[in-house]
């Protein structure tokens, strides 16, 4: 088994964060080494080899594990990161299969990081040795990764606790101006409680830029009567959270703004209903899913539950007709993944028949978007032409309203519990933010 870590950085402006593969097999967060386990009749022998640091440079960068005080560090043997490539050799000419844990940042996108050192190396011991066997070594890491011990939930516990007191920073901030003093405040109290760095780019997004999925600029203006949704966690010794609030910046929300806000958390709730040990992962998401359709039909935004348009993106309407529902223009993301070393990590159950267990760390998110640019994209067809007519009205009554609620939850032998504690329902939310103090710009 072999697995590459992450390289030094190319330049002295930001911190190294492990490969959450790597970290997950070895806990070390130092650049530039390599794991490599050899099993023989199911005894495991593990070695890290390990790249020096240059004298002057470690004054720069601090020391690093070597080879001698590996075992004592470590718990594992070490040796020269200049010897791995013989010892590669050598083992590829015993015949026994590898199995390659790739060394990408995020499953997410690892089909487009094929250029990676640990992947260039082994097709390089591939060419060498053509009748060697390499299998993909990840997905028994992720096995592994998607039952979360005690320790892990402990950590993700924390990174839960930290973010959602960075979430209360943000709806307290008094009258901001700018996107990014919300996501500031937000980002301070990370910060402030120990998190090493935001999990992933914080998303703060006012008015228009709620609607926008991954918006992270934070750059814009926000206006008076805007929603601002805020998607944003810390990560805490590796292991992610992942929150997400939609709060007015006046303090109070309009009727519009109530309503669909009331139907995203009505659709929370139903898939935390059925995400329960044994219950069906597609189960709690499809609940989530009806729930939202039939109060879009209530609201006028779409015609009914299971009405047709013709989409902007290509799908066969006959084999998976819900991305060419009415309703999947204004809720078009899953509603759950899991947490963990990755912001996107692993759930034990995979495939349409998964079920929740005892040990996955997950979240529950659903959202509403709801703007009249994405009437824009429809293309030009009689029945698109028919439904324009019928919901643009109503569109321009909800206009530029985005709404995501996002949980952060964890399955314990007890049930389903939920450990990102901060404020969601409108009347807490309303209360919170009614103890905003003016302060001196």
């Amino acid at each position: 088994v072999v697995s590459f870590g992450g390289r030094n950085l190319l330049h002295d402006f930001s911190t190294l964060f492990q490969l959450p593969a790597f970290r997950y097999l070895t806990e070390r967060n130092e650049p530039d080494a390599v794991l490599v386990m050899v099993v023989r009749g199911k005894r495991s022998a593990s070695t890290l080899f390990l790249a020096p640091i240059e004298p002057r440079m470690a004054l720069y960068y601090g020391t690093r594990t070597v080879p001698a005080t590996s075992v004592a560090r470590t718990g594992i043997p070490g040796r020269p990161l200049a010897e791995l490539g013989g010892v590669l050799d050598s083992l590829a000419a015993t015949g026994l299969p590898f199995y390659d844990i790739p060394d990408v940042e995020t499953m997410d996108f690892a089909a487009n990081d094929t250029l990676t050192r640990g992947q260039q190396a082994m097709k390089g011991l591939a060419r060498r040795f053509p009748t060697l066997t390499v299998r993909d070594g990840m997905r028994h890491v992720l096995a592994l990764r998607a039952k979360k011990s005690p320790a892990e939930l402990a950590l993700i516990r924390a990174a839960a606790a930290i973010s959602s007191e960075g979430h209360r920073a943000a709806m307290l901030t008094t009258a901001p101006q700018h996107e990014f003093e919300v996501r500031a405040a937000l980002e301070y109290e990370f910060t402030r409680r120990g998190a090493e760095r935001p999990a992933y780019g914080s998303i703060v997004g006012a008015g228009i830029n709620g609607t926008t999925l991954h918006y992270m600029k934070a750059s814009a203006p926000v206006g008076p009567g805007d929603l601002v949704l805020v998607d944003a966690a810390a990560e805490y010794r590796g292991y992610a959270a992942d929150i997400t609030r939609t709060f007015p910046v006046s303090g109070r929300y309009t009727p519009e703004q109530r309503a669909i806000y009331q139907l995203v958390r009505d659709g929370q709730d139903a898939a935390e209903r059925l995400s329960q040990p044994g219950m069906s992962v597609r189960a709690a998401a499809d609940s989530s899913v009806a729930v939202r359709a039939r109060g879009l039909a209530r609201l006028g935004l779409i015609d009914s539950v299971h009405a047709l348009i013709d989409p902007p993106w290509r799908v066969d309407c006959a084999a998976n007709p819900a991305p060419c529902r009415q309703s999947y223009l204004w809720m078009i993301h899953g509603i759950s993944h899991g947490i963990g070393l990755a912001v996107h990590d692993p759930l034990q159950g995979v495939g349409r028949d998964a079920a929740f267990q005892v040990g996955d760390a997950f979240t529950i998110e659903p959202g509403i978007y709801v703007s009249t640019r994405v009437l824009d994209m429809l293309p030009d067809t009689p029945r698109n032409r028919a439904f324009l007519a019928r919901v643009r009205p109503v569109v321009r009554r909800y206009e530029n309203t985005g709404v995501r609620i996002e949980d952060d939850y964890i399955i314990t032998d007890k049930g389903l519990e939920r450990i990102s504690l901060v404020p969601r329902e409108i009347d807490e939310i309303e209360a919170l933010m009614a103890r905003r103090r003016a302060i001196q710009p």
